[in-house]
């Protein structure tokens, strides 16, 4: 019989968190669940809040490789396991559950970070065998959250792809991107990079609860514009679209983004997958009671009646009238404001393998 764990007492702990619980993965025995035992009485002292915990991940190797036939890259990077910035939607947090840790508060407050990033990456780009190609780094948690701040993982981890000229693709949503301008700055002007910024609504009190630690919508913006006034080919997500919710600012995002530099644009719908979809709808009855089920009816009508349906491809757009009717808004915007541009191919020519110290240099 599952067990029941008191994961605390008094919900202000888990204030400036996006889950709402921290319920155990898919892999574990026990079942823990949040509740109020009665013993904080309204009008005492609000209970600590629940800090981030770093934890040391001992990952022998830095880039990971997939054969998905629906995105744009094999290879990516991830700095951090798990994420600080508390997404509610984020499709990452199951895999907190392969470390025996919740999709729940645990992916936002127990994070993995990787401090030997760049040496492990440093070693795999010098291999003999390495044929370089894009590597995407924010495709899985944000590298840079709020820890990379005083870290610094990501800003290595750039260094090294410039020491070897290796080309990269960044997805963000946080301002912070703004502090490595030099690197990316100069990495553009050798075709080496590409940066688009996430943004999911302009209204900063959903950003709030949907993203609580993440930059503001006004913020983001503002990283476009410092980006693109420094030559670095930049992009907007709107992601994700979340039905009778956000979908409504779609043309009003693309158009901020294209006045502050954008050249291109993407989306992706909602993803529910495993304990996501759960959390998204305790968030829904916590924040939105009132729409929450229409906002659920329309997901499961671009999911073929389900809360997710994970077919290549349709995992990203959805199907069905109101997914096609998303996509024709998305498609249009773009074109009337020039962001359907061809993407910008970045320059894997340049490739180089800086020589070891003591190792003879070339003469050519």
């Amino acid at each position: 019989m599952a067990s029941v764990l008191n994961l605390t007492a008094d919900r202000r702990q888990l204030k400036g968190r996006g889950a709402g619980s921290n319920a155990s993965g898919r892999f574990e025995r026990e079942r823990r669940l949040l509740l109020d035992d009665g013993w904080h009485a309204q009008g005492e002292d609000p209970a600590p809040q629940l800090k981030t915990q770093i934890l040391r991940d001992t990952s022998r190797s830095i880039i990971t490789r997939n054969t998905s036939p629906d995105i744009s890259f094999d290879r990516s990077i991830n700095p951090y396991r798990g994420c600080e910035h508390g997404c509610i939607y984020c499709f990452a947090r199951p895999s907190h559950a392969y470390l025996g840790l919740s999709p729940g508060v645990d992916f936002e407050s127990r994070i993995l970070v990787k401090p030997e990033a760049a040496q492990l990456l440093r070693m795999e780009l010098s291999a003999p065998g390495y044929v370089p190609r894009v590597i995407a780094i924010g495709t899985n948690t944000d590298p840079y959250q709020p820890l990379e701040r005083n870290l610094k993982i990501m800003r290595q981890v750039l260094e090294v792809l410039y020491e070897f000229r290796n080309p990269v693709a960044i997805v963000t949503k946080s301002a912070l991107v703004l502090r490595d301008l030099d690197l990316l700055g100069a990495m553009a002007r050798l075709g080496l990079v590409k940066v688009a910024l996430s943004i999911t609504t302009q209204e900063p009190s959903l950003a709030r609860s949907l993203e609580p630690r993440a930059a503001t919508p006004a913020r983001r913006f503002e990283a476009l514009k410092g980006l693109s006034a420094e030559g670095i080919p930049t992009g907007v997500m709107f992601a994700p679209v979340i039905p009778a919710l956000n979908d409504s600012e779609l043309e009003n995002i693309l158009g901020a983004a294209a006045n502050a530099g954008a050249r291109t644009a993407g989306y992706v719908l909602l993803r529910l997958p495993l304990e996501v979809k759960d959390l998204f709808r305790e968030w829904l009855d916590l924040h939105a009671p009132a729409r929450a089920g229409h906002v659920l009816a329309l997901i499961r009508a671009m999911r073929s009646g389900k809360d997710y349906d994970a077919s290549w491809h349709d995992r990203m757009t959805g199907s069905g009238p109101y997914a096609r009717m998303i996509a024709q808004r998305f498609h249009l915007a773009a074109r009337r404001l020039g962001l359907n541009q061809k993407p910008v191919v970045l320059e894997c020519g340049r490739f180089r393998r800086p020589p070891h110290q003591g190792e003879q240099l070339s003469l050519l």
